[in-house]
């Protein structure tokens, strides 16, 4: 389904980047295997985990190259995607998978934890995506696959940083959508469950979480890859602006925020009406205070 198109994976050395790039060159793309090969926290870097992703592409008879700039920065951002052009002179799909965590209960999360996750999640999304825009607009043609998390679709604990940046990625990638529908250029978001380095730092403390973590350990990165891969083809043409989910072998579409209640008052609102009246009514359309856990509280299949 890629033959012929040049795609881009951030965060590909590992996890479900790593997944999505193998199967890319499994359908026929020449793959760009972007990683710096950092730690989940962010610290260091190593060519090393985006060699061995090239290395099993190459094996399976597949095409790709590596690329260890950072997503985190305007200059680096675009030297991933001229890497494309320059190895294989056109840019044709990017995904969007590149992520650190710096997880911890919001009235301890350090200024630290919360620029460096934003900057890779949320600016990295924009900048390596704005890099790639101008050439899709002279082409007519492209296609973004951003990954996002249930954590910002619903909610997680101990994770503000993460989940602010994984839902405004849901709101960039609208606006891309939107902006650039007039160019023929495609940009939607994917939210998998997987047991990659990603979610091995999930605790385990009590039978709960340790229950929760032999579910999460069945849903392997590959199952993730099939859908990224259909989003980035001609296939989807018309597929611009959504929000999909993976889970083992679940496929999920995500809703957008729309009014639920509207209240009417015709010679308009004090506190005290809003409290007697707005407000038991729109109460009945409260959104329950959940955990993206306690939301998805079957077995995955």
């Amino acid at each position: 389904m890629m033959d012929g198109k040049v795609v881009v994976v951030t965060g590909a050395g590992g996890g479900v980047g790593r997944e999505i790039a193998i199967m890319m060159a499994s359908e026929g793309a020449k793959v760009i295997v972007a990683d710096i090969g950092a730690s989940l926290s962010g610290s260091g870097g190593s060519s090393t985990p985006a060699e061995q992703t090239k290395a099993l592409i190459e094996q399976r008879g597949g095409a790709a190259e590596v690329c260890t700039e950072s997503v985190a920065a305007w200059g680096s951002a675009r030297k991933i995607i001229q890497s494309a052009l320059d190895h294989y002179g056109r840019i044709d799909a990017v995904v969007n998978n590149a992520g650190i965590l710096r997880d911890g209960i919001f009235h301890r999360m350090t200024e630290d934890d919360w620029l460096s996750v934003i900057s890779v999640h949320l600016n990295g999304s924009f900048f390596v995506s704005r890099a790639a825009a101008e050439h899709y607009r002279k082409q007519e043609s492209g296609a973004f696959v951003h990954i996002t998390s249930t954590s910002g679709l619903i909610g997680n604990i101990g994770q503000a940083n993460y989940a602010a940046a994984k839902l405004g990625i849901t709101a960039l990638s609208k606006s891309i959508a939107l902006d650039m529908a007039r160019y023929n250029v495609r940009s939607n978001c994917l939210s998998p469950w997987a047991w990659s380095r990603m979610t091995s730092s999930i605790p385990t403390s009590t039978p709960e979480q340790a229950a929760a973590v032999e579910k999460l350990k069945k849903m392997t990165p590959d199952k993730n890859a099939p859908l990224a891969v259909y989003l980035c083809s001609d296939a989807a043409k018309d597929v611009t602006g959504q929000v999909f989910g993976t889970r083992m072998h679940e496929i999920y579409l995500f809703s957008s925020p729309r009014p639920v209640r509207i209240m009417h008052r015709a010679e308009g609102w004090t506190p005290e009406s809003i409290s007697e009246i707005a407000g038991p009514a729109l109460k009945t359309g409260f959104m329950p205070l959940d955990t993206s856990e306690e939301c998805f509280n079957w077995d995955p299949v």
